[in-house]
């Protein structure tokens, strides 16, 4: 034995394999090129066939005092085996495990075993980060848990990191997995599962440390897929429950059992869902097979587990534990992980107030519960953004006449006959998005489900070029009223095989004569140009003959090549702004270019509207473009719609002569100095803004200077009053010129007008008796923009209901940036306005307000209507959060009420509110809206755009 060979390296990085011979050496580099030199690389070869021991050998021979290489005898099946061999023949103090399609960071071993060695920790865990080879991108595996550096006792100090169940990104002791015996289960998949499960129990001491350690590579249509990307295969998910109940016997001998509800709630929100993500697309048997291997297991989980865990995991748990597999398949369809795209398919239902997830179950109390969505919100959803999906169930061919036929789910029973619904069947090229073929549909309404089919002539109607345009989307268009939605396709395996719909390309049949139906990615239904009568297959055959020469397969390669990277660059940000600098900022300025965006696109509204609304009633000429954020729905008619961000948005924005918005624009757009910049801005300030706010005084230099950079674009800055000079203006550090008119969007609140409008909401919301309207505005907290149930509202519904129910119909109106649900329940008496682009009609039709300290207190001030603030967290709030500019207790133009009963007993005495505040409602506006004389469109138009005509 040589004296390499016996020494003891500080780690030993076991690198499995299996069949990846393409792969294996850029792992093994990754351990050679370690910062730390003091390691050495056992691969153990499962046995391959496609040549990875000879790469590996190579390897070897070119390090022969690092690299050693075990080929297992047969192949073991499992990754278990490989992993206890390296184990066995590890010379280390410290071990760690290595995939052969995955690299370690250069760092990895010097910061995991300096952490080791100065904590004496039995395991170190480290940053995992998962990298898509096509796209690029990245992101971090648990990164909550590895945020900071962190040593643990125990795993009851932690137990969330029963979640990071990989072995790969830790560093062992070696002494440690003897002593405790710590081996891989070599007979089932998800062996890790159990290791570090078993780690966990058995460590004195888990160290934590932020660094990047492990790259995990994903390739998605990799040829060997990871054990990961076969989770719908019924051995995999059998393994599954196997190894589940094995970490349960752990849990019992280290007496963790109080750990058990942890566990159980991490099998639902990722073990589980990994197995049945794409059930709806697995046929009817495999679907149930499926489900009856999950079921015994699932129905050992505790109700406490289902409650606990987040609600759509939960509620597929709890389907699986009742055994219905077509809801757990819809429920799926709903639940998707990325690139998929979420579709509802299942049938919603309202009982008693509240909406669930279908109609089964409800009578066991845990599914009532479980299967609640009210906060969800779907009942109060534009149809668009309900992701509504739809199945494909058959196709007929009759002579020349192809018949499709399918359904979809009726929301709630929102689409009725009365309501007069349309449909087009849409096929588009998935390439070039230009060649767009509509089939009228016919519509067959129920309570509960929607039949549809088209019929059409497709040698007519379907005309694709050939050769350019080989794949189609198949989606159904439907229109209800002022909403439509587009609603993606899906057929089961049996019906996918029936859809060959003959074709007649422009480009003859020599090129295709068949339109044949496949799944794309996302799990939709999509359509092929293939070849189907003799002439297609010549043609088609002499096409591939040429594409197979030496110099057609070169030319084809690399035109698929090529268009693959344009395809994947021409999309990331960087691009956009290399263009946006080098190409359309060097387009011409479009005179008459007007380009209007409100609440970074969300909406048709506020002084943006105003000002655009005075320019069409002045017949001035010029071209309007309105930006949308996600759907346009809301916007003008007769105007150039272009989506944020979007390529047609940049080119907007550098075209323009004005940008008018309430917000700002993105920030890394540059604006050039022939554009006028009108910004309106959104309301005077009550909450420090820009610079004045603590956060931002702790940012950076450069985060600080991009702000600036920001602001410094406005042209024009318009304020309402001496306070917004002294605070907004000064607080964002405005240099623009102050154009001292007021708000645009005011000048209906001053003067009064659009009487059509109010009447057309009244209507649109169901306000039709007399009883006195309430509107309910607050501002935003942080932690209710990205939460799941949005607005939560700080007095009790049912109190409100049954005090003034009817007296009042309370308006609830949350800030854009924040979602709300409100329950059937209270749709007598309540309404939720949240879809209602612009807030000022809404202020117009109320009769009181309820605010906190939003700035829509100073525009409704202009009614000198009732208000009351409802401020329970003011100290909160105004003390540790924003701070303010003045004291609001003796500023309010209403009663400050910090608790429910407090609210009510305002709201009871509106009419003491009207005269007690009377003063102060006019010293209110004297102050905060000096310049609202009801003017400011007018004047703005005046200024910048004449009657008719432009001038600066």
């Amino acid at each position: 034995m040589t004296s390499s060979q016996s020494r003891t390296p500080a780690v030993t990085v076991v690198v499995i394999s299996y069949n990846d011979a393409g792969r294996v050496a850029n792992a093994v580099r990754s351990v050679l090129d370690q910062s730390l030199r003091d390691h050495e690389v056992i691969v153990v070869d499962d046995h391959s066939t496609d040549g990875t021991d000879a790469v590996v050998e190579k390897l070897v021979a070119e390090h022969p005092d690092a690299v050693r290489f075990i080929r297992l005898p047969a192949n073991s099946g499992h990754a278990g085996k490989p992993r206890n061999t390296g184990i066995a023949a590890a010379r280390g103090r410290f071990i760690m495990f290595l995939d052969s399609d995955d690299t370690l960071d250069q760092h990895a071993c010097r910061n995991l075993v300096a952490e080791a060695e100065q904590t004496e920790a039995d395991m170190v865990i480290g940053r995992c980060v998962r990298h898509d080879v096509i796209t690029g991108k990245e992101s971090s595996w648990m990164p909550w848990l590895v945020s900071r550096k962190v040593v643990y006792e125990s795993l009851h100090e932690q137990p969330e990191l029963l979640y990071d169940v990989l072995s790969t990104n830790k560093l062992y002791r070696h002494d440690f997995l003897i002593r405790e015996n710590l081996l891989f289960v070599e007979d089932r998949l998800y062996e890790d599962n159990l290791f570090a499960a078993h780690s966990y129990l058995a460590a004195k001491k888990i160290a934590i440390i932020p660094q990047r350690i492990y790259t995990w590579n994903i390739e998605r249509k990799a040829v060997n897929l990871s054990i990961t990307r076969r989770a719908a295969e019924i051995r995999n998910i059998t393994d599954r429950m196997a190894i589940s109940r094995k970490i349960d016997e752990l849990l019992d001998k280290y007496d963790a059992g109080d750990l058990r509800l942890q566990k159980d709630i991490r099998f639902i929100e990722n073990d589980l869902r990994v197995h049945l993500a794409r059930l709806s697309r697995q046929s009817e048997e495999n679907q149930r097979a499926m489900i009856e291997v999950a079921r015994p297991y699932v129905q050992t989980l505790p109700d406490a587990a289902f409650r606990e865990a987040k609600p759509l995991p939960a509620m597929a748990a709890y389907l699986v534990r009742q055994g219905d597999y077509h809801g757990v398949a819809a429920l799926h369809d709903y639940m998707v992980y990325k690139p998929y795209q979420p579709h509802l398919t299942a049938e919603l239902v309202i009982q008693d107030g509240r909406v669930y997830w279908g109609d089964r179950h409800l009578d066991d109390p845990l599914g009532r519960e479980v299967l609640d969505v009210t906060e969800m919100g779907f009942q109060d959803r534009q149809l668009s953004k309900l992701r509504l999906g739809g199945a494909v169930e058959s196709l007929h061919r009759d002579g020349d006449l192809v018949t499709i036929t399918g359904s979809f789910a009726n929301p709630l029973g929102r689409i009725t006959v009365e309501s007069a619904p349309k449909a087009q069947l849409v096929i588009a090229d998935r390439r070039s998005k230009q060649r767009i073929f509509k089939v009228k549909a016919q519509l067959s309404v129920d309570e509960q489900r929607i039949v549809w089919n088209a019929v059409f002539e497709p040698e007519k109607d379907l005309r694709p070029v050939g050769l350019i345009d080989p794949l189609y989307s198949v989606r159904l268009h439907i229109t209800v009223g002022a909403e439509s939605a587009s609603l993606a396709l899906f057929a089961d395996d049996d019906v996918l095989d029936t859809i060959r719909i003959p074709t007649r390309p422009r480009l003859s049949r020599l090129t295709a004569d068949l339109l044949q139906g496949y799944r794309t990615d996302s799990g939709n239904l999509a359509l092929r140009l293939d070849a189907d009568g003799g002439a297609a297959k010549l043609g088609t055959a002499a096409i591939t003959g040429v594409r197979n020469t030496h110099f057609g397969a070169r030319a084809w390669a690399r035109a698929a090549a090529f268009q693959k990277s344009i395809r994947q660059s021409r999309n990331t940000r960087a691009t956009k702004l290399s263009w946006y600098e080098n190409v359309f900022l060097k387009m011409p300025i479009k005179k008459g270019s007007v380009v209007f965006e409100s609440h970074m696109g969300k909406q048709f509204s506020d002084s943006p509207r105003a000002i655009y609304e005075e320019m069409k009633r002045r017949g001035v000429k010029f071209n309007p473009i309105w930006v949308y954020a996600s759907q346009p729905t809301g916007f003008p008619s007769d105007v150039k719609l272009v989506k944020r961000n979007s390529w047609a948005y940049l080119q907007a924005l550098a075209q323009a002569e004005f940008w008018i918005d309430n917000q700002g624009f993105p920030h890394d757009l540059r604006k050039r100095p022939e554009t006028s910049y009108i910004q309106t801005w959104h309301g005077s300030a009550f909450k420090r803004m820009g610079f004045d706010q603590a956060d931002v005084k702790r940012q950076s230099e450069a985060q600080q200077a991009r702000m600036n950079r920001a602001i410094d674009r406005f042209d024009y800055f318009m304020v309402r009053s001496g306070h917004d000079e002294r605070t907004l203006a000064r607080g964002l550090q405005v240099g623009a010129e102050l154009l001292r008119v007021g708000y645009p969007r005011n000048d209906v609140l001053v003067k009064g007008g659009n009487d059509e409008e109010i009447a057309k909401l009244r209507k649109q919301i169901g306000l039709t008796d007399d009883r006195k309207v309430v509107l309910y505005a607050p501002t935003f907290r942080p932690e209710e923009v990205n939460r799941r149930s949005g607005l939560r509202l700080p007095f009790d519904l049912s109190e409100f209901t049954h005090r003034f129910g009817d007296d009042m119909v309370l308006l609830v109106r949350p800030h854009y940036l924040v979602s709300f649900a409100l329950p059937p329940a209270y749709g007598h008496s309540v309404r939720n306005v949240a879809g209602v682009h612009d807030i000022t009609p809404l202020l117009q039709i109320s009769d009181a307000l309820i605010t906190d300290y939003s700035s829509v207190m100073f525009d409704y001030a202009l009614l000198n209507r009732p208000m009351i603030f409802h401020v329970p967290d003011y100290d909160h709030y105004v003390g540790s959060t924003r701070g303010s500019y003045f004291d609001l207790a003796e500023t309010a133009p209403g009663p400050l009420t910090r608790t429910s009963e407090d609210l009510f007993a305002a709201l009871a005495d509106l009419d003491g509110n009207t005269t007690t505040f009377t003063e102060k409602r006019r010293q209110f506006v004297a102050e905060f809206g000096e310049y609202d004389t009801g003017d400011a469109a007018k004047a703005v138009v005046d200024r910048f755009f004449g009657t008719g005509t432009r001038r600066g």
